[in-house]
């Protein structure tokens, strides 16, 4: 056999297995398609900060480096030497769900606190739901941090759920290291993280099928069929029929939802995290709280981590404790910024997890 004829067979295999692989990828996305409605069982949304009365400070907009206008909350606390608290809603919401956690932070604490409308969320996204590229929330965030802080000021870093998930992707990332400190409230991992349960409680209809097709496709630069929706969420009929109803964002583009998490390494990105405070509820219906600091703990001993007894995912927003063991958080932390880059290298290891009973502050 010639040389040439084994080239046309090595060709013609590769062709047929690149065909093949982009042939299994199509089959995949076009498997699966949203469904009008989500079934099942959900979270518990019965203490869910906003509601028909709820009046939060009004939002206020900054603009991004694309040009976008995008909302925020600004909770000023009248000292001079405040850090600044970013704070980041959990998937499907907005930061007014968690305008009374930031009153009481500022308060209590005396911290400069902003909740940013993620991209694609609030009472008017440009596309709700979605965002142009993987890393725009993070670029987003930078932009609103650009915005707010002054010279020296320390920044902390915060989310819930979702959000504390994206906390711990930009902990990781290239705006790293500009964080003081971080805040997570029963933070996402990742789908296969010990923390996780299935389909996070019923709340998310990931299309799995549609996720693998697609991240094979980005495997290979092709993101042009990123904008396709990938998650489902299973808002309550009294929530969607309710006064905030027309603020939810019942689904996510592929995009959106892997901007929105840490990376598939994502004990890479927990073990980049300044020190933090890890807050749950022990009845957690989405995450398994106490596999939190056993999870994290193997790869950054910066974390304190504390858990609520008797309270679920939603219910840590408003309980009267989240917001002392925050501002006892804070004030513990180093003054002047970048407290991190005079982190020593004999690092502290994590403190125990304790279950506080409902009446204790800690």
């Amino acid at each position: 056999m010639s040389a040439q004829e084994i080239f046309m067979i090595v060709l013609r295999f590769a062709v047929i297995s690149v065909l093949i692989y982009f042939a299994i990828a199509v089959g995949l996305i076009l498997s699966q398609s949203p469904s009008e409605t989500v079934a099942g069982e959900t979270i518990d949304f019965s203490g869910q900060a906003v509601s028909a009365t709820a009046k939060p400070v009004p939002l206020e907009t900054y603009q991004t480096r694309d040009g976008s206008s995008l909302g925020y909350r600004h909770y000023r606390s009248g000292k001079a030497d405040a850090p600044l608290l970013v704070f980041l809603h959990g998937s499907g919401w907005h930061g007014g769900a968690y305008d009374g956690l930031a009153r009481n932070i500022a308060e209590e604490a005396g911290v400069e606190v902003a909740l940013p409308d993620l991209r694609g969320h609030g009472p008017s996204p440009q596309t709700r739901g979605d965002i142009a590229y993987i890393g725009q929330f993070e670029d987003d965030i930078a932009d609103l941090v650009d915005t707010l802080r002054k010279p020296g000021q320390p920044l902390i870093l915060g989310g819930h759920s979702s959000g504390g998930g994206l906390v711990i992707r930009y902990a990781g990332g290239k705006y790293g290291q500009t964080l003081d400190g971080a805040v997570l409230l029963a933070p996402f991992l990742k789908y296969d993280a010990p923390t996780t349960r299935p389909n996070s409680g019923g709340w998310a209809r990931p299309l799995t099928r549609r996720i693998i097709g697609l991240s094979m496709l980005n495997t290979v630069g092709i993101t042009g069929l990123n904008g396709l929706t990938a998650i489902q969420f299973n808002f309550p009929g009294e929530v969607l029929n309710g006064a905030q109803g027309e603020t939810a964002t019942a689904h996510y583009s592929y995009r959106l939802n892997t901007a929105y998490a840490p990376r598939s390494d994502y004990l890479s990105d927990i073990a980049a995290l300044p020190p933090f405070l890890l807050l749950a509820g022990a009845e957690d219906e989405s995450f398994n709280a106490q596999a939190y600091e056993p999870t994290m703990q193997q790869v950054n001993p910066n974390g304190t981590y504390e858990l609520l007894d008797g309270k679920s995912h939603l219910a840590i927003i408003s309980d009267d404790r989240t917001a002392g063991l925050i501002a006892a958080f804070v004030k513990a932390l180093p003054t002047g910024g970048n407290a991190r880059r005079r982190r020593l290298e004999s690092r502290p290891t994590g403190r125990l997890t304790r279950c506080l009973p409902p009446m204790e502050l800690g």
